[in-house]
């Protein structure tokens, strides 16, 4: 497949070059005091300030941004506004029972809808369409996996999964080579950009304080240090998600992945007409090394992977600029997907950092004697997720004790990651030998990699 350059690459995200960065706010004009800081402008910062100024309108809340609102992963994500728990349910089952999982799960399910709600009561318009989540297999092992996790799933009555034969998997997205699918209802697709923006927008209105070009040096008990000064708080809220590791003394706690995205032209009808999607699905699948895909507002294909999952020293990207080789991968997967894409132009590519835990599961909590309190290591599931957090964080902050605080990832601990070069060695690895086993199942073996097997135990993915 010959190499295509992209129109555009980097400029932080597609979702923002289509929607046209805001104007910059001011920065913090020196040292004050609040009652709540909150580090990072993105989603968890931005629902945490929503909620906390809706429920106590008299509270002085400061939310402190290095670059702009929607900078990072809030605002160059895939668009999948989906009830995943990240790290998966199984983990919390033996420390806090299956009644207390599954109302971890409805909780989840309700926040895929108090999004939407949310949205259309404060008039943004994020291009939000609830079509569910499909996800696909194409070879002998991705089937068996995905027949697999259709049972783990309908173990769990709320998550309402429904396995899909061949013909009904194509009937819904035509994916080349389909074996077989998977869908639940509880997922909306999104423009990212325009959510964050709107949020922004809102909690201003709303009377919270947004600085922007303000980097946040430091976060310690009741202050969060800057360049332009010091934010005495009662309580100092991090939301910094796959920037964490750049505050000082949090090095280690989650890693930066990055993930990266490519988007095509708008597509015409013809090509639609042989790829379906008109149900705006959010589409994955059951690589090791997945894919994921969004039907924009404007009918393109948004369809994304990790690329270079980990840069040395936990560095994170400037503008999202992207590796040829990763927009030739992702191009590889679109046209083996659709082959009918196969002469679509590729009008932006760009990546972005989430983070990552140890385990792999976020968390969400308070330390009462410090003030300091956090949410985040989404790993992907952040959409929702970061609302579900803003809305714990909020009875956390305000003593209210709720459904949500009793949940069981809130005030998760887990252990740092390894020190470097042990880090980079072991990420790079183990998404090479993803890689592998997705190319050797993709060739003709009949089952499982044994490759990625170990490495989802090494990785900490396999609980």
């Amino acid at each position: 497949m010959t190499k295509v350059t992209p129109r555009r690459n980097g400029d932080v995200s597609f979702w923002w070059n289509q929607l046209g960065q805001p104007p910059s706010r001011a920065p913090l004009p020196g040292s004050t005091s609040a009652d709540i800081v909150i580090v990072g402008a993105g989603y968890t910062g931005l629902w945490t300030a929503y909620y906390l100024k809706k429920a106590a309108p008299q509270l002085r809340i400061v939310v402190l941004e290095a670059r702009f609102a929607g900078f990072g992963a809030s605002g160059r994500n895939g668009g999948w506004l989906t009830n995943s728990i990240t790290g998966g349910r199984d983990q919390y089952v033996k420390a806090h029972g299956r009644p207390l999982v599954e109302r971890f799960q409805s909780a989840m399910n309700e926040t895929v809808d108090e999004v939407i709600r949310v949205a259309a009561a404060e008039g943004i318009d994020a291009g939000i369409v609830k079509g569910g989540e499909f996800t696909v297999a194409y070879d002998d092992p991705q089937q068996y996996r995905l027949e697999a996790a259709a049972r783990a799933e309908q173990a769990w009555p709320q998550t309402d999964v429904e396995l899909l034969s061949k013909a009904q998997a194509q009937n819904r997205i035509n994916v080349a080579g389909t074996t077989g699918g998977m869908w639940h209802p509880h997922c909306a697709r999104l423009n990212p950009a325009q959510l964050v923006a709107g949020l922004a927008s809102t909690v201003v209105a709303l009377g919270v304080e947004l600085y922007e070009n303000t980097t946040v040096s430091e976060i310690a008990a009741n202050r969060a240090v800057t360049e332009h000064g010091t934010v005495e708080a009662a309580f100092v809220v991090r939301a910094t998600e796959g920037f964490t590791a750049g505050l000082k003394g949090l090095h280690r706690a989650w890693l930066p992945m990055n993930s990266s995205l490519i988007a095509t032209e708008p597509l015409d009808a013809s090509v639609w007409h042989k790829i379906g999607w008109s149900g705006r699905e959010t589409l994955g699948d059951m690589a090791h090394a997945y894919m994921y895909a969004q039907r924009t507002i404007d009918d393109r294909i948004a369809i994304g992977g990790r690329g270079v999952p980990y840069r040395f020293g936990s560095k994170t990207d400037a503008d999202g600029r992207t590796p040829q080789a990763t927009i030739d991968a992702l191009r590889k997967i679109l046209v083996r997907f659709f082959p009918a894409t196969a002469t679509a132009r590729i009008d932006h590519a760009w990546s972005g950092v989430l983070g990552v835990p140890r385990d792999w599961a976020a968390t969400v909590g308070l330390d009462p004697q410090t003030g300091l309190a956090w949410a985040g290591g989404y790993v992907g599931t952040g959409v929702a997720t970061a609302n579900l957090a803003g809305r714990t964080l909020t009875d956390l902050i305000l003593g209210s004790s709720s459904a949500l605080t009793e949940l069981p990832w809130v005030n998760h601990r887990v252990r740092p990651w390894e020190p470097e070069p042990l880090r980079w060695l072991a990420v790079t690895a183990l998404y090479r030998a993803y890689s592998f086993a997705d190319r050797t199942e993709l060739t003709g073996r009949r089952t499982t990699s044994p490759v990625a097997r170990v490495a989802d135990v090494v990785s900490g993915r396999g609980h």
